[in-house]
């Protein structure tokens, strides 16, 4: 009798491992540690120039399978002036067309994803004081495994030459 019981205790021990051990998170894809350059000089004179903001974001695949990514935009929302600027604080710009690498993270792989977002800038006359702009970068990144926005941990900074 006595063997019996031990033999049940012991059964039932191992259930509540196998329950425990399977517990865990369960395997996902994320996104971290998102930047951009942090400054851009514009020409004195520029009108409408374009120029080309380099970022990168981390990415983690902790799936079971590769993800593609299919778009990755960028929303750019004026935070800090100093000096004559065209935009009010708060106006976004929307990036689009930005170009991306690599576009699969493979499974269980980590990978940093470099996007270029194209740009552009207005220069000061050559007569008027030099101005900056500070610019959030809010990150929307499409893939296989679904929709992840993140923000660049640092602003970028269009200054006028």
């Amino acid at each position: 009798m006595i063997h019996g019981h031990r033999r049940r205790i012991a059964l039932a021990a191992g259930v509540l491992v196998l329950v425990g051990c399977s517990g865990g998170s369960p395997a996902t894809f994320s996104l971290s540690d998102a930047s951009v350059d942090p400054t851009y000089t514009c020409p004195a004179g520029a009108a409408n120039s374009h120029y080309d903001i380099h970022g990168t974001i981390d990415a983690h695949n902790g799936t079971s399978k590769a993800v593609t990514i299919s778009a990755v935009d960028a929303t750019l929302k004026l935070a800090a002036v100093k000096g004559g600027w065209l935009q009010k604080l708060g106006e976004t710009y929307d990036a689009r067309n930005i170009t991306f690498a690599p576009g699969t993270v493979d499974a269980g792989a980590r990978a940093t994803v470099a996007v270029t977002i194209p740009s552009a800038c207005t220069g000061r006359s050559a007569a008027s004081p030099v101005a900056s702009g500070d610019y959030e970068v809010r990150f929307t990144m499409t893939t296989s495994a679904g929709k992840f926005t993140l923000d660049s941990k640092d602003r970028h900074r269009i200054v006028t030459g």
